[in-house]
């Protein structure tokens, strides 16, 4: 007897309808609320949080976390602002800030897997660190003026058709995705990663390479943390210390509601994409209706987390139940983009 378990990629489904409903529920309520130009101002405005959580979401596929994300996108401000104030090219500055964040989240995954140290304190500890390091570089909030900051601003953005623009910054998030996506899809360390997060002693035994793939995962989300960073610098034009303060807990947030098991071994960085813009959707919800204060927004996402947690704790119980029993399944959970 064949039977229909579900695939680990049906929390992003799941997903994806909640947006659809978001969406619809907006555009009834609201004149004007479907339309490109909030698109384009959602992959703006969060952008940054899009691009971070890219790299989280290899860090979670693999069974690992990451709290460093906001210390290392304050970071990259403060740092940005000295470079470039100090006279330094934006791009040169960048480049640096860049390896920083490469260096760091290197250095946090060496640590986890040359020492067998749990990635929660490793990189708590990393949050601290870096964000002490913001303080040492600048103890207060620091603006940056260059022209190529403006020409940035005003010159990369890709015009919509009913008068709205996506910001380079949301182009950016976008092609990210994409590189994300062949990533997880067609490289052997994509491949790697799902497999030490559905089980790294199995999967060491079949020849993966456990601590290199580790160490790689949480380099591509320090590049990508840092990333966020310039994307933030960039669009806010400052760079602040206490900047970014909690900002790993929307990262994480953005990356279950797509999909991503926390326990690792299924995720997708799609599903991120779409957890991001349910992040974005219910922003603008609340914008809309005018009189509800802002902070219904961590409510409604902190529901949603707890949502989407609870189905994929249901789903993985039905997929492990009927694949251990004698009935041939149709599909087991798997990785998914």
């Amino acid at each position: 007897m064949r039977r229909f378990v579900p695939r680990g990629d049906s929390v992003t489904w799941v997903a994806t309808i909640i947006l659809v409903a978001l969406v619809v529920l907006g555009a009834v309520r609201f004149d004007h609320f479907a339309s490109l130009a909030n698109l384009g101002n959602i992959l703006g405005d969060y952008g940054y949080i899009g691009i971070a959580a890219v790299g989280a979401t290899l860090v979670i596929v693999s069974g690992g976390i990451d709290l460093s994300v906001g210390s290392v996108v304050a970071f990259t401000a403060v740092a940005l602002a000295a470079l470039v104030n100090g006279g330094m090219h934006p791009l040169a500055a960048s480049a640096l800030a860049l390896a920083f964040g490469t260096a760091i989240g290197a250095t946090m995954g060496w640590f986890i897997t040359w020492f067998e140290l749990p990635p929660f304190i490793v990189t708590l500890v990393g949050m601290f660190a870096v964000r002490a390091a913001c303080f040492l570089v600048s103890g207060e909030s620091t603006a940056i003026a260059h022209p190529y900051l403006d020409r940035v601003a005003s010159g990369w953005d890709v015009p919509l058709g009913d008068g709205g623009a996506l910001p380079f910054r949301g182009v950016l998030l976008l092609v990210l995705v994409a590189v994300g996506v062949v990533i997880a899809r067609l490289t052997t360390f994509g491949r790697n990663l799902f497999a030490i997060g559905g089980n790294a002693r199995a999967a060491s035994m079949m020849g993966v390479s456990v601590a290199a793939t580790t160490i790689g995962a949480y380099a591509v989300a320090g590049f990508c943390s840092a990333l966020g960073g310039v994307v933030f610098t960039f669009y806010k034009r400052a760079g602040d210390p206490t900047a970014a303060q909690g900002l790993e807990l929307s990262v994480i947030a953005a990356v279950v509601i797509g999909g991503t098991r926390l326990s690792g071994g299924v995720g997708s960085v799609v599903g991120t994409l779409v957890g991001v813009l349910i992040l974005g959707v219910i922003r603008l919800l609340i914008d809309f209706q005018g009189d509800l204060n802002a902070a219904w927004t961590s409510v409604a996402i902190g529901g949603l987390l707890l949502a989407f947690v609870g189905i994929q704790q249901v789903i993985g119980a039905i997929a492990t139940r009927f694949a251990s029993g004698p009935e041939e399944v149709t599909h087991g959970i798997d990785r998914s983009a």
